[in-house]
């Protein structure tokens, strides 16, 4: 029999070390952060060596993009985390207690770290700190902002691998080859009539399962190849290549929400918040039923695009109107 999935890989655990009194704390999620945060400092490091954060009569130095980079790492992790808070949790317990925001232990008292996080909170986060420092320091505000925005991509690629490392933000099911049974993702009924079809198709045997977990899209995975490595190679190459400071913002706040916006289709949406907009509301999150029906996620990446072609159209404007006035 062709066995058309994936198990997910037994040895990988969320923790580096299972099982070790201290060393059992140290998870890959929070590693991959070290990582992801490495690779965007090298990347404004190259960026600052090619000069293309200098100024006229200014010429940028490593501490700078060191300091410029720490105000954004810090803006960022609070903006993740209090937006995963206040956004993504329905039950109401961080408004009534908010100081368990950043308690890194849950209920019975095991440290999870900071569980939660979300991406376009970090974004927010780390765009008000990036702008809160070229402020203060009286810096060009989107030269600076447009070398972050070249480092993000290669750095999220990361954060996306350690999603994958947690088996959490999986997909819906799929009949794909590749698709993956993730241990934590929810189970149905094997006595189901599509549940019996779907598994004949990719030779899944039921006969010793009451409830079963089919296979999922990675969709963690995709994320990270479309929304990490391919933007990040695509920004990189436009590095050089801006017309206008503000110019790489917008294109890759725009190319992030258009990539993501689709591969939200693949990805499951969260269980107690379903869709945001649905053609049918009693559509099933674990399969794509209509192109119509949006997750929290497509909802934010769409103002994440009308947000990108803002600052982009703006930005140029006003270069524009800048290099008229000083031909005058």
């Amino acid at each position: 029999m062709n066995f058309l999935y994936v198990n997910f890989p037994s040895w990988i655990h969320p923790e580096i070390f299972p099982g070790l009194p201290i060393l059992g704390l140290l998870r890959w999620y929070g590693l991959m952060y070290i990582f992801a945060f490495g690779t965007a400092f090298f990347i404004l490091k190259k960026e600052q060596k090619e000069g293309l954060l200098d100024s006229e009569g200014y010429k940028a130095s490593e501490d700078d993009i060191f300091s410029f980079i720490s105000w954004g790492i810090i803006f960022l992790l609070l903006g993740a985390r209090i937006f995963s808070s206040l956004v993504y949790d329905t039950s109401g317990l961080y408004l009534k207690k908010p100081w368990l925001i950043f308690w890194p232990f849950n209920e019975q008292g095991k440290f999870t770290g900071l569980a939660g996080m979300s991406y376009h909170g970090g974004v927010i986060g780390g765009f008000l700190g990036v702008l809160l420092w070229t402020l203060k320091h009286k810096k060009p505000v989107f030269k600076w902002i447009d070398a972050i925005a070249v480092a993000i991509p290669l750095g999220y690629t990361f954060g996306r691998i350690g999603n994958f490392m947690n088996g959490e933000l999986y997909g819906r099911i799929t009949t794909m080859p590749w698709g993956m049974v993730f241990p934590g993702a929810e189970r149905f009924s094997s006595s189901i009539s599509w549940v019996q079809d779907f598994a004949a198709k990719i030779g899944m045997d039921l006969s010793d399962n009451a409830m079963v977990n089919l296979p999922r899209h990675p969709s963690q995975l995709y994320e990270s190849f479309f929304e990490g490595i391919v933007l990040g190679l695509v920004m990189l190459f436009l590095r050089k290549h801006k017309k206008w400071d503000g110019m790489l913002t917008g294109i890759y706040l725009s190319g992030y929400g258009i990539i993501r916006f689709f591969i939200e289709y693949f990805r499951e949406p969260d269980a107690d918040l379903g869709y945001r907009i649905a053609k049918d509301s009693a559509a099933p999150i674990y399969t794509n039923t209509s192109l119509l029906n949006f997750s929290t996620g497509q909802v934010l990446c769409f103002l994440m695009i009308l947000a990108g072609v803002g600052i982009g159209v703006g930005t140029y404007i006003y270069s524009k109107k800048k290099a008229e006035s000083q031909q005058k």
